[in-house]
């Protein structure tokens, strides 16, 4: 059964980075993974919670940096486990990638890194912002999507290692989401409510 998936894994693979690609895309997905690009939506997040929350937005503040750096920590474990190569860092599978960054990393594939602290993030803004964003807060999940499907793409991961991080992050945003949800809660400051 494993190997199944296994292979059908590096068919969706070949399919996501090798023929499901155009001009368009190519530049966007390399830059849609970097941090960089991402840095005004944190500087929001940051700024929102702050003015909008007082104290409690600088635990929520403190709880985003955690929620990240557990997923992160839990990630770079699963990798050195499991050693699974990167498609482009693979000696038959990096033949058919399309390599769209200027370098692969040396790390292991499963679980991606990427996946997982951004699911995780954004499973914590879905459970810790919903009465801010109301039913606009599923777009964070669309923002962990994208740039996971970019780490496909760019071919630096299979797909399986980013399901794979995607589940495990969104695992750890619910606990610190709800934990957070349940013992500090965002409350709008009294002079906002009126």
């Amino acid at each position: 059964m494993l190997e199944s998936l296994l292979r059908g894994d590096l068919r969706l693979f070949l399919h996501i980075n090798g023929q499901w690609h155009n001009g368009v895309l190519d530049v966007i997905m390399p830059m849609l993974r970097e941090p960089f690009m991402w840095a005004p939506l944190y500087l929001f997040l940051a700024l929102f919670v702050t003015i909008n929350y007082g104290w409690k937005g600088l635990f929520w503040i403190a709880f985003f940096l955690i929620t990240f750096g557990v997923s992160d920590q839990a990630s770079l474990f699963l990798k050195e486990y499991i050693g699974r190569l990167r498609p482009c860092r693979d000696p038959i599978v990096s033949h058919y990638t399309r390599v769209l960054v200027v370098y692969c990393p040396r790390s292991g594939s499963f679980t991606s890194n990427h996946a997982a602290n951004h699911f995780a993030l954004a499973m914590f803004c879905f459970l810790t912002l919903k009465s801010s964003f109301g039913r606009y807060t599923w777009l964070f999940f669309l923002w962990a999507a994208a740039i996971s499907y970019a780490q496909v793409y760019v071919g630096v991961h299979y797909p399986l290692d980013v399901t794979g991080g995607g589940v495990m992050g969104a695992f750890f945003g619910f606990l610190s989401g709800s934990f957070f949800k349940r013992r500090i809660k965002l409350e709008l400051k009294p002079e906002l409510t009126t």
